[in-house]
């Protein structure tokens, strides 16, 4: 009896295919880059406002006179690449003491973006609602400095810009193909 029991749940089971980091790869890329490109919004600190200055993407046009305070206004090579949330085209630099290390401010780039997939690991499977197989997936989520000029890449993998998350995918089996479900 026990014999025949294990060879019906065989035969009933149906192993399903493969999910590959490729494969898992490819479909949550594919899922970013159906989305809205969106800017890279860009946290500024002391070292990235020095450097800002030295590329010449802004200048410093008014100091205040706590010494500590600062206006600095975007050039124009500046303007084709930044803009200041908010509007206009100065960056208000307001730090409490000399050499603060917690002040910042951030400028997005004008070229949009979408964000990349990498690192796919720790395939398994998982519990996905709605599905009767699944698996999920580790990976991380990266900014894309694509079409940013190497000088404004580097201010924005400056310490305080997080370019990089980890996330987690689900994915289901349907008609035999698996299918990207969640990202989160």
């Amino acid at each position: 009896m026990a014999l025949v029991s294990a060879g019906l749940i065989l035969a009933g089971c149906k192993s399903a295919p493969p999910l590959t980091e490729t494969q898992a790869q490819t479909m949550i890329q594919a899922k970013y880059d159906q989305g809205t490109a969106t800017p890279i919004t860009i946290t500024l600190t002391d070292p990235g406002i020095v450097q800002g200055v030295t590329d010449k993407y802004w200048n410093r046009t008014k100091v205040y006179p706590n010494g500590l305070w600062a206006d600095f206004t975007l050039s124009p090579e500046g303007k084709k690449l930044i803009s200041v949330p908010g509007g206009g085209d100065v960056i208000q630099w307001r730090p409490m003491t000399l050499g603060d290390k917690n002040y910042s401010v951030n400028v997005d780039t004008v070229a949009a973006t979408h964000l990349r997939a990498l690192n796919v690991r720790n395939i398994q499977s998982d519990i996905v609602p709605g599905a009767s197989t699944g698996m999920g997936c580790d990976f991380d989520e990266v900014v894309n400095f694509t079409g940013v000029p190497a000088p404004l890449a580097a201010i924005g993998h400056n310490p305080g810009n997080q370019i990089s998350t980890q996330r987690h995918a689900d994915f289901a089996l349907e008609n035999g193909a698996w299918v990207l479900k969640t990202i989160q």
